[in-house]
C-alpha cells in the first residue's frame, strides 16, 4: 500500500533510506551520505504533504516524494515545458533486501498516475551521474536526460535532470 507519510513514520523511512545510502556506497555510488537524506528533509515533506510510503505487512520499506516546489538548483535547466504546472520527484527509496522486485516501478506509478489525475504538464527529477542503474529506470520509463546540477555537499559529480511530458 501506498499512502501519504506521517511524523511517526519518520524513523522508519531513516531506516530505509540509510539502508540504501550504505548499500549504493558499496556498490560505488556516493549519491547519499550521512547527511542526506535527513530527518528534517522529510519533516519539511510531510508539512508539505508530498512524502509518500510504501507499506508491506512488515512496516515501511519504501518512500517517494512528490513534490510541486521547484529547486533552485534546477532553474538554469532547459525544461521541455514551462515552470509552471509541473511536479518534482526526490528521495525514492526502496528498501535493498526488496530492490529489483518491483516496488520502485510502483512508486513510479502512482507519482505518475498523481501527476496525470491532477493534470500536471510534466515530471521532472534528477538522479547521480554516477547511479547507471538509476539512469537506465528512468529512461525506460520515457524520461528524457536535459542537462546537469550539482549538490556540492552529496557530491563532487553532477546529478542528470530528468523529464516526462505528460
Amino acid at each position: 500500500m501506498i499512502r501519504l507519510a506521517e511524523e511517526r513514520d519518520i524513523q522508519s523511512i531513516l531506516k530505509v533510506t540509510k539502508s540504501c545510502a550504505k548499500f549504493m556506497i558499496s556498490n560505488g555510488v556516493f549519491q547519499w551520505n550521512d547527511d542526506y537524506p535527513n530527518k528534517s528533509a522529510f519533516q519539511n515533506d510531510i508539512k508539505r504533504n508530498e512524502l509518500y510510503v510504501l507499506e508491506l505487512d512488515d512496516g515501511i520499506k519504501g518512500c517517494i516524494v512528490i513534490s510541486t516546489l521547484m529547486d533552485s538548483e534546477y532553474i538554469p535547466i532547459e525544461w521541455l515545458t514551462k515552470n509552471e504546472n509541473n511536479i518534482y520527484i526526490h528521495r525514492l527509496a526502496v528498501h535493498p533486501q526488496l530492490q529489483g522486485k518491483g516496488y520502485a516501478q510502483q512508486l513510479m506509478h502512482f507519482a505518475e498516475q498523481f501527476a496525470i489525475d491532477n493534470n500536471y504538464s510534466s515530471i521532472r527529477l534528477d538522479t547521480f551521474s554516477k547511479n547507471k542503474r538509476n539512469q537506465k529506470f528512468y529512461e525506460l520509463r520515457g524520461y528524457k536526460r536535459l542537462g546537469d546540477i550539482y549538490f556540492p555537499k552529496q557530491s563532487e559529480f553532477p546529478f542528470h535532470c530528468y523529464e516526462q511530458v505528460l
